[in-house]
């Protein structure tokens, strides 16, 4: 049975957004995030922007003031994904998204998204420097990051950097440079689970349906890698902050 090339469309199938996040704690960020009519929504390394999506229509895009957004990423497939989603939800109008890097946009906009992403900018400390440039005046930023839980072993810190700091740190970091937290909520283990569990879905469900496919022992290999990691390694060690910062 040939599969023909479903493997690279199965990565992220089973995934709502990149990000340990239930679509509750979402709807709470939103609120926090406050986005008004009319506003300019900016999302730097969007993916395929389903939180960009939601953060437009919660500004509302009927009436003489619509909110208008634009995503921005280096990822072909995930970009035409998100154009998919908005014209399937009549916001292609509102919505562009848009190849690029994260940390060569300039244009300024009322919010900002920025989850995952600081690696972009060349860490946390960069980024929070650099959306400082592009959160107009007022404006409100969303910004996701990584920290520990409980310190990590040295092969879980080596996988994921000795930039990554605890809670307290990632708080403090934000306040140096001039952000006031307006929010903070982390994603608890439910949503860790849930994240890689969908992480892994879309190539399970290749791998059972394709098991004799010429890549399928290279794909098991890498599935059970991750899981192993993420078990024996950093669940409950790696966390992921969710700010809503103003200044």
């Amino acid at each position: 049975m040939q599969s023909t090339d479903h493997l690279a469309a199965s990565r992220y199938a089973r995934m709502r957004w990149n990000t340990p996040l239930s679509q509750e704690h979402a709807a709470l960020l939103l609120q926090r995030l406050d986005v008004r009519p009319g506003a300019r929504v900016l999302d730097l390394g969007c993916g395929w922007g389903e939180l960009l999506l939601r953060a437009v229509a919660a500004g509302g895009v009927s009436g003489p003031v619509a909110t208008r957004g634009v995503g921005v990423d280096t990822d072909d497939a995930a970009l035409a994904r998100g154009r998919r989603q908005a014209a399937g939800r009549s916001l292609n109008r509102h919505v562009a998204f848009v190849m690029g890097e994260a940390a060569a946009w300039q244009e300024p906009a009322d919010r900002v998204l920025c989850i995952g992403s600081a690696h972009a900018f060349g860490g946390t400390d960069a980024a929070l420097d650099a959306l400082a440039r592009v959160v107009r005046p007022g404006g409100r930023l969303l910004f996701g990051e990584a920290y520990w839980e409980r310190p990590p072993t040295p092969a879980v810190e080596q996988t994921f950097g000795a930039e990554v700091t605890d809670l307290p740190g990632l708080v403090e970091a934000a306040r140096d440079r001039g952000w006031r937290v307006l929010h903070l909520s982390t994603a608890d283990q439910r949503e860790w689970d849930d994240f890689e569990s969908t992480w892994l879905a879309g190539r399970q469900e290749w791998l059972l349906s394709y098991p004799e496919d010429p890549r399928a022992a290279d794909v098991r290999a890498e599935l059970d890698d991750r899981l192993r990691e993420y078990v024996d390694g950093y669940r409950g060690v790696l966390g992921l902050a969710y700010l809503v910062l103003g200044r």
